[in-house]
């Protein structure tokens, strides 16, 4: 199969695309070289539960990032639409404001008892960035230890700046900090999941840190405590605690990771799965601390329309009705077991990392990221997206779960045979993916 020919109207969009806009999508992880280079169908025209058709009028089966994991629900929900039908057609921005706003405020924060306040934003990234300017307002204090991905706003690139110019962007490799400026050097003070040591003399060497902002879980399970023990570091030093809950937030129960861990934040963030696909971001925090939001300024017009806040009320509650989270882990654990038979049963060398809910799967190989592309390639041949990732979400039914599955095992047989061969790069009918940014999680 000539994938260049079967997705011509894409590829060929790609171009056009890079010519007009700076590094060719407006997100790192859409970006078709992080898929297959030169091949990757990169637009679509329609998406419908677990399935998206290109503009060639391709059908595939979305077994990959389903959104970068906005889409719990799965596409085009019913449920959502109707809800954001409504409200347009009611009006979604006018010189009043929407009431769903205190109605999904009163919600949020019935789900978060530790809670007291709420405002929005529209996104993961410009969620978080008011969230840290809150606690920083709060705390009176720059300095902000941090833990894993938190957008690509100036405070969380600041990490990337050095002493030495030339050492800039060691940190989070892949993620540049040019325009960033350089006075916010030293501000932010990284530490890996599970290291309590790092963050503990991050605390010794610093006196005035403010902010400590961490994905409560993402891939891995805390360990020795770790969760609870940074919590008692920032009660210690006085920090405000901040848990991102945009990519985990509602994955694994209903409302944020931390009430599963029954550890309370100081300040939550939310977006992608809180809305299914629909603009919509969250910061809920203690009221003392939220209300110093109102001694900085914090305000957008956009912040103010309705269609997101109607569109997370109805995810909610269809995620309250249908128990989702528990829905997910059962069909993760199917999917996680249906992958470990293929790979043993062709000698296939699979890892796979992160909970049920969201699987994270690699080749244990030397060219791992060459067999990745190629996994890629030939899932993408028999109707599959395929990656690194697997978002899973309600829409995956039990015969797509079979489809998908059927495709994996003909092609771990090729991977197979192309790894004995030592002969992946040459399968490969365009260059190898990009890989992506470095984690600190």
């Amino acid at each position: 199969m000539d994938l260049r020919k079967k997705n011509k109207k894409g590829i060929e969009l790609y171009k056009r695309a890079k010519e007009i806009i700076p590094g060719g999508t407006q997100l790192l992880s859409k970006r078709p070289e992080m898929f297959l280079p030169d091949l990757w169908p990169s637009y679509y025209q329609k998406a419908k539960g677990c399935y998206v058709w290109d503009l060639d009028g391709n059908k595939y089966l979305d077994f990959s990032y389903m959104g970068i994991g906005a889409c719990i629900l799965g596409y085009a929900s019913d449920d959502v639409n109707k809800a954001v039908k409504e409200a347009i057609d009611n009006g979604s921005m006018n010189t009043l404001n929407c009431p769903e706003e205190v109605e999904l405020g009163e919600l949020l924060l019935k789900i978060h008892p530790w809670a007291g306040m709420v405002r929005y934003a529209r996104t993961g990234g410009e969620s978080m960035a008011v969230a840290i300017r809150i606690a920083r307002a709060y705390s009176r204090k720059d300095k902000v230890a941090f833990c894993g991905y938190h957008g690509w706003s100036d405070w969380y690139l600041s990490a990337n700046l050095a002493d030495n110019k030339n050492l800039d962007g060691h940190l989070l490799e892949g993620l540049a900090p040019n325009g960033v400026p350089r006075g916010l050097a030293g501000t932010m003070l990284p530490f890996h999941y599970n290291k309590i040591e790092e963050l503990e003399e991050i605390v010794k060497q610093n006196s005035d840190i403010g902010v400590i902002a961490m994905e409560p879980m993402k891939f891995q399970e805390g360990q020795d405590n770790f969760v609870c023990k940074v919590r008692e570091i920032a009660e210690k030093i006085k920090a405000v605690l901040i848990f991102d809950e945009i990519t985990v937030g509602f994955r694994f129960n209903i409302g944020g990771a931390h009430l599963k861990l029954g550890v309370n934040p100081d300040i939550a963030v939310f977006a992608k799965g809180i809305s299914n696909g629909f603009p919509m971001g969250a910061v809920i925090g203690k009221k003392e601390i939220m209300q110093s939001a109102q001694t900085s300024f914090i305000s957008s017009t956009y912040w103010t329309e309705r269609i997101g806040p109607v569109a997370a009320i109805a995810t909610i509650a269809k995620m309250q009705k249908e128990n989702v989270p528990a829905v997910l882990e059962k069909t993760g654990l199917e999917i996680k077991k249906g992958l470990v038979e293929a790979a043993k049963k062709h000698s296939v060398k699979l890892r796979i990392e992160g909970f049920p809910a969201m699987l994270h799967i690699s080749f244990d190989y030397p060219n791992s990221q060459a067999i990745r592309t190629l996994y890629t390639q030939e899932m993408l041949k028999r109707g599959v997206l395929a990656s690194g990732g697997i978002y899973v979400s309600l829409a995956f039914k039990e015969e797509h779960i079979k489809e998908f599955l059927k495709a994996v095992d003909e092609v771990f047989l090729i991977l197979n045979k192309a790894i004995k061969k030592n002969g992946v790069e040459q399968m490969l009918e365009g260059p190898i993916a990009h890989l992506g940014f470095q984690r600190l999680n």
